[in-house]
């Protein structure tokens, strides 16, 4: 899962992609609001944590930009405002949640896995296929209630998936899912982490849909 930080406080900002890594997710970062926009408009997020108070562009034209444009990825805003106003003006300009100043970290993870999963179409931090059940909130995943000891990119690899189960998700799509905006893309790598990721699972859910990519589903048990 990819994440964008548009924040011009330089601590701040350290703060979040430090805590959004440590929780497994991809980060690209931004300044301000200009930077923030062109990101935000050509790179595909899985979500985007957007301040309000931004310099060259601040964030609620930000968001009216992307809006107008149709990208629909979900944004959490930030504000220091303690002015009703401000919320109502950010959620009308099509944000999806916010988080007042000051605020815990957690508090930020924790909203932002809610919105990747509704995106996703899913209500609870635990999404299964199968034997399979991924723990977004502890960034865990087992296998018949077993343990997988998988590394950042397996794990990345597994969660997008397991988070459009059912859908055939391109190596395009999984490539720009999974790693930053300067990292040295190549698609072939993904099929790579698809053979240790079903080595290590043991069980085959993981359909390779020849010319298209890749999907995850649940076995269909054929009655007799």
């Amino acid at each position: 899962m990819r994440i964008l930080v548009v924040e011009d406080d330089v601590t701040l900002n350290r703060q979040l992609a430090d805590a959004l890594k440590e929780a497994g997710y991809v980060v690209d970062v931004a300044f301000d609001g200009e930077e923030g926009h062109f990101l935000g408009d050509t790179e595909p997020y899985d979500a985007i944590i957007l301040d309000i108070g931004l310099p060259e562009v601040d964030g609620i034209t930000v968001l009216e930009k992307w809006r107008s444009a149709g990208k629909g990825m979900p944004v959490l805003l930030l504000t220091a405002r303690d002015r009703w106003s401000d919320k109502v003006a950010g959620i009308d300009a099509g944000a999806d949640d916010y988080v007042a100043k000051p605020f815990h970290v957690e508090e930020v993870l924790a909203r932002i896995r809610a919105l990747i999963r509704r995106a996703a179409g899913h209500s609870s931090s635990e999404i299964t296929c199968g034997p399979v059940r991924l723990d977004t909130k502890s960034s865990k995943a087992s296998v018949d209630g077993k343990p997988l000891k998988l590394t950042s990119h397996e794990y990345r690899l597994l969660a997008y998936l397991m988070h459009h189960k059912g859908e055939v998700v391109s190596r395009t799509e999984l490539v720009e899912h999974m790693y930053d905006q300067d990292f040295d893309r190549d698609s072939n790598t993904i099929e790579v982490f698809v053979g240790r990721l079903r080595k290590k699972m043991g069980v085959d859910l993981i359909e390779t849909v020849r010319g298209l990519g890749y999907r995850i589903q649940a076995p269909t048990t054929n009655a007799n």
